[in-house]
């Protein structure tokens, strides 16, 4: 079995460029995989589904199989019919949106958990944008951006920022912001569109994937500029076993 179990997505989920990434975690695994877009709840219908209509062409590509994990508020993440979709799944994916309410309303639930138990079972896990951002330390509301509430720590000791070479255009001062409010003792990362940051088989040691970089970000302004193939180590960041908050 490969592994790599998290990748941590810029941009670019069920995109021809990602393939790499879901080829390389699906390796060694079942070739299921769940879809979960709660992340984009609140934009509607139409945008949940775009969502699984682009991970089934996506993963059919690859000669996956897809499962549209369609919960969207804290009821359908307690739903034990909507939690089984988990079973038998090699990578479950937490899709863009919204990594506040992603975090605030999947965590604790049954969902979260048998995600959890799944990944402490073999399969892997990746969180592209929001998704991304949620499966860490730090979870800001899009909705609200004053408010960074907490992830759900599945990986403890880092905070994502994605789309990080567009993202300080769309809203100038956020990484400053960013900074302020990470947790003491978190590493902060930036990480470009189209590209990921996948852990490895030694605990703490992560490998970039991708067309651009990752970011590596210090309180000082500086930043580790890290291209594919390059490795950032960081002993403190373990996935956790437990289910986050």
């Amino acid at each position: 079995m490969n592994g790599s179990a998290i990748a941590l997505v810029g941009s670019g989920e069920f995109l021809p460029v990602m393939a790499p990434v879901d080829v390389h975690l699906l390796e060694g695994r079942a070739r299921r995989v769940a879809v979960i877009p709660m992340a984009s709840a609140r934009d509607g219908v139409a945008r949940v589904q775009y969502w699984i209509d682009l991970g089934v062409a996506h993963y059919r590509s690859l000669d996956a199989e897809i499962v549209a994990v369609a919960a969207l508020n804290r009821a359908d993440a307690d739903d034990p019919e909507m939690a089984a979709r988990i079973e038998g799944c090699g990578l479950i994916y937490l899709s863009g949106g919204n990594p506040g309410y992603l975090a605030a309303t999947l965590a604790g639930t049954l969902l979260w958990s048998t995600i959890v138990d799944a990944v402490g079972n073999g399969a892997a896990v990746a969180g592209c944008s929001a998704g991304a951002m949620a499966l860490t330390e730090l979870s800001p509301d899009v909705d609200d951006r004053t408010h960074m509430g907490p992830g759900l720590r599945h990986v403890p000791g880092l905070c994502v920022i994605p789309h990080f070479d567009k993202i300080s255009g769309w809203v100038p001062g956020i990484i400053d912001r960013y900074l302020a409010a990470c947790p003491p003792g978190c590493r902060v990362i930036g990480i470009d569109e189209d590209t990921a940051l996948v852990d490895g088989p030694e605990p703490g040691r992560w490998t970039v994937m991708g067309r651009q970089a990752v970011h590596v970000l210090g309180v000082d302004g500086s930043a580790q500029i890290l291209r594919a193939g390059e490795e950032f180590h960081d002993p403190s960041g373990l996935a956790s076993t437990k289910p986050g908050l």
